[in-house]
């Protein structure tokens, strides 16, 4: 399998935000990769990886300071690095973490698996293999969401027939117990991208939006498909108006979010990073790969990573470099955005005022 990994060059602009916040604010910092976050109320959820380890961090001022680290009962080894590794969700009772890892690791076997804590992070059950057969989330590769009443859906890239589908499986009961796994998508070129991850989101009526990157006639595209009831999923869209023809994987896939305006998504093609929102097919937003995106009432936060560092969008402004690194995670909130990114060996996190 071909891999394509650019690093496109992105003109530095220092603005007053990034001088204000910079300047009087410092980040947390974790030994670790691949951060994602999470929020309950005031509570902030970091979870990250290190070699075979699982950690999860809590903050209980929305951001602004962390405690130690907690870390998860995982055996065996965990698949990690270019956006694989564990994810962090909530409803309002419990905290959620998956991961994929295997015996063996290194694509040669893996399931994802589940970890809940109903204590607020303090200790976590331990964990439960949600696909339903044995070794087909190898990849690595996969994506969690959750709502406050308890509807919760994983999605992954699935190796269980030729090709790599998309697979999920959907909780009702807060991670409790789950339905059998659910094809939300097959290719009609025999496979999706084999190792761009999948996004999930889920929106107020409970409706979920799966998006990935197909490959269809050489096409590396985005596509969304969304819940079309109990146990279903519609046909799939492409998400913005051009195509990427590209025989290799760029290992990038986007972020998305559900909004009353409709499907958020972000996305890299080529060299740059596009937003589609509402009625707006897409927009170019600047150079560089990783992107993420966060939603809350009117606020939309973007990041993604360039040759500047991790590059912050908020409500339509202009990019701004927040610091060095890769992988940026964001969450958006009422009076500050929360952002979290890697750079050599490290997590670090931020709480930075609107």
């Amino acid at each position: 399998m071909n891999i394509l990994s650019t690093r496109a060059v992105v003109p530095l602009v220092v603005s007053a935000l990034t001088l204000g916040f910079l300047a009087t604010t410092a980040p947390t910092s974790f030994p670790g990769v691949q951060p994602q976050l999470a929020t309950l109320g005031d509570r902030v959820y970091l979870a990250f990886g290190l070699v075979d380890a699982i950690s999860v961090v809590r903050s209980d001022d929305r951001g602004e300071t962390f405690g130690p680290p907690s870390r998860l009962p995982l055996s065996g080894r965990l698949s990690l690095g270019m956006h694989r590794g564990p994810r962090v969700a909530t409803t309002n009772s419990t905290v959620l973490v998956t991961a994929v890892a295997g015996a063996k690791g290194g694509g040669a076997d893996g399931d994802v698996l589940l970890f809940r804590s109903r204590d607020r992070g303090t200790s976590w059950t331990t964990a439960v293999v949600i696909n339903d057969v044995v070794g087909s989330a190898r990849e690595g590769l996969h994506a969690l969401a959750a709502s406050a009443s308890g509807l919760v859906v994983i999605a992954w890239l699935d190796l269980r027939a030729g090709g790599t589908r998309i697979f999920a499986a959907v909780s009702r009961d807060h991670g409790a117990t789950w339905t059998p796994d659910v094809l939300v998508y097959a290719s009609p070129s025999g496979s999706v991208c084999e190792c761009c991850h999948p996004s999930v989101a889920i929106d107020r009526e409970g409706r979920i939006a799966v998006m990935f990157r197909n490959n269809v006639d050489g096409n590396r595209d985005m596509y969304v498909a969304r819940s079309a009831g109990e146990g279903s999923f519609a046909p799939a869209t492409k998400v913005g108006t051009a195509s990427w023809p590209l025989n290799a994987c760029p290992m990038d896939g986007g972020g998305l979010a559900l909004t009353e305006g409709g499907i958020v998504a972000i996305w890299r093609r080529e060299d740059g990073i596009f937003l589609s929102s509402g009625q707006v097919p897409e927009r170019r937003l600047g150079t560089g790969r990783d992107p993420t995106v966060a939603t809350t009432g009117a606020h939309h936060d973007i990041a993604w990573s360039s040759s500047a560092g991790i590059m912050l969008v908020r409500d339509s402004t202009q990019p701004v470099p927040v610091a060095a690194g890769r992988f940026p995670a964001i969450l958006a909130l009422k009076e500050k955005t929360v952002l979290a990114w890697e750079d050599q060996g490290t997590v670090l996190v931020r709480a930075i005022p609107r």
